[in-house]
């Protein structure tokens, strides 16, 4: 007979996976949205096993436990939590439930806790408290927690506001499977780190995460970086090549700003995607390929299928799940807990003790829009912290002009070039601070669109990716 389970989370898109999944293995699986619906149906119907996320938006686990109990006694109660509740997860299970799963969730865990927990005798599938109590039980759930609990990509910012704790819920639901991910946001919000995270959440962790960024790709090499090449295949071929597809296999390839990609690359690109194999140029050999495919773009890439500079075929394939990432200037609650992480980051690698912002400043970095995002953010405080002296606060006039001056945001200043040890302005540092705040300038113009900016300044884009990256503007 079919085991009854009710999964309680007010995630569809979870409900809707655990669903699909739980289905296969042979559960009659219903689902609720909510702890209200959750509650008509444990009155009308029983149900041997209950799968109940912590975090409901009209209630909580601890009041879903205690009315669980109330109607159904005899029923498994698994709780679901986010790692940032473990501690409340362990207080749950000295409160009568079976266990919990931290997210992300893996199906293959929630099978076996699931499967464990059907096998146990009906009397104790509610653990009894005054033994879960002790303390060698709740360290070993402790232990648990610890190895449960997510890993954090070095320079991966973890925001506390609402819209942060939103972009994490997709992130910890989509990262354990396989789906092609299409990652949107303005230039600097974080795609790679987002796209590292992603993968290092995922089952793929051990193998290789390779990030490549299509707009430093010509047309002419673009088959070559991706596919790689056979020696001798075109001129120049002075040896084998193998692609970014080739390195990546196994893991995840993360392929930023896509969009730049020509319509001849594209059309190959659609063939490795659809069949997941790959021939290096000149090569008839075929090399089977188990890649996860992220891609990454700062523009909309439904409107560039409409304006017919991206293939709406490639598209679809890439788009399973879609995430959007928001721009800095709308995580008020986050600014300055980035912001102190930055000043932490670069004090530790400059040697120096700078304490704290000044009032003004923090003011000041919480009513600036930020059109370049965490990037801009994190070169503005690199930047600061070099200008301020040893066991003094960052103080406004360590900041760019069109953060200190909005007014003056169009002008080239040269003015606050770094001064030599006498003070005295050195021409050659004039010239680098005027190129600096050139550059910067028409970047947040073109929304650091790499492309249109060497376009504006009229340098290939190879010579502008040098220079951003000399100024740490990368």
């Amino acid at each position: 007979m079919m085991k009854k389970v009710l999964v309680i989370d007010d995630e569809v898109n979870i409900g809707v996976l655990l669903t699909r999944f739980l289905g296969k293995h042979n559960f009659d699986v219903s689902t609720a949205v909510s702890g209200a619906k959750a509650l008509e149906m444990l009155k009308s119907d029983f149900f041997d096993l209950i799968l109940c996320d912590f975090r409901l938006e009209d209630t909580d686990g601890k009041e879903m436990l205690a009315r669980i109990r109330e109607i159904h006694p005899t029923s498994i109660v698994i709780i679901i939590t986010g790692y940032s509740d473990i501690k409340v997860a362990v207080e749950m299970i000295k409160l009568g439930a079976y266990d919990y799963i931290s997210k992300p969730l893996y199906p293959d865990e929630i099978l076996a806790t699931i499967h464990k927990a059907l096998e146990q005798p009906r009397a104790e599938a509610h653990v009894n408290t005054t033994t879960l109590a002790t303390a060698p039980a709740t360290e070993n759930k402790q232990s648990k927690a610890a190895a449960k609990a997510p890993p954090n990509p070095e320079g991966y910012l973890m925001g506390e506001s609402d819209i942060s704790q939103e972009l994490y819920r997709q992130i910890d639901l989509v990262a354990p499977t396989n789906f092609s991910i299409i990652l949107f946001g303005e230039s600097g919000t974080g795609k790679e780190a987002v796209a590292k995270r992603i993968h290092q959440m995922s089952k793929r962790r051990d193998k290789p995460f390779v990030a490549v960024d299509c707009g430093s790709l010509t047309k002419e090499l673009a088959g070559s970086e991706l596919f790689g090449h056979e020696k001798g295949s075109f001129t120049g071929a002075l040896g084998t090549k193998i692609g970014h597809f080739e390195t990546a296999n196994g893991g995840t390839l993360l392929l930023d700003e896509v969009a730049n990609l020509s319509y001849d690359i594209q059309v190959s690109l659609l063939r490795v995607v659809q069949e997941r194999k790959v021939k290096r140029i000149g090569s008839t050999r075929e090399i089977d390929l188990d890649v996860r495919i992220v891609v990454a773009s700062n523009e909309d890439l439904w409107d560039a299928v409409g304006k017919g500079r991206f293939r709406e075929d490639l598209f679809h394939r890439f788009n399973e799940f879609s995430i959007s990432l928001p721009p800095l200037r709308d995580r008020g609650e986050d600014i300055m807990l980035f912001a102190k992480y930055f000043l932490e980051q670069t004090t530790t690698e400059l040697g120096k003790e700078i304490p704290e912002f000044d009032d003004d400043v923090i003011e000041c970095f919480e009513s600036y829009s930020w059109p370049g995002n965490i990037r801009e953010m994190k070169n503005v405080i690199r930047r600061a912290a070099l200008l301020t002296q040893e066991g003094k606060t960052v103080a406004m006039n360590s900041l760019p002009l069109e953060m200190a001056n909005p007014s003056h945001e169009s002008e080239v200043i040269s003015t606050t070039a770094l001064p030599d040890d006498d003070n005295t302005p050195n021409l050659k540092n004039v010239a680098l601070e005027a190129e600096y705040e050139t550059i910067l300038k028409v970047l947040k113009q073109v929304n650091y669109n790499k492309t249109k900016a060497a376009k504006i300044l009229n340098i290939d884009r190879k010579t502008l990716y040098n220079k951003m990256k000399a100024m740490n503007l990368t």
